[in-house]
């Protein structure tokens, strides 16, 4: 699916997120990838074979 070199990370992979964006829709919060994984604003993911990741978005604290 890949044409970049050096090729972008499957979507199995665990840097699967830095694959490079061929479409971006921030009015409806999602860029595709071009490994085919859906990025959603809040961090969740969409993956081709259609298994969902949940946002992980790192915890905030706040300062006391």
């Amino acid at each position: 699916m890949c044409r970049h070199e050096p090729p972008c990370p499957s979507f199995t992979a665990n840097d699967r997120e830095a694959a490079r964006v061929v479409a971006v829709h921030p009015e409806q919060g999602w860029s595709l990838l071009c490994n085919g994984v859906v990025l959603f604003e809040d961090t969740g993911e969409l993956l081709p074979d259609g298994n969902t990741i949940a946002p992980h978005r790192p915890a905030v604290h706040m300062a006391a």
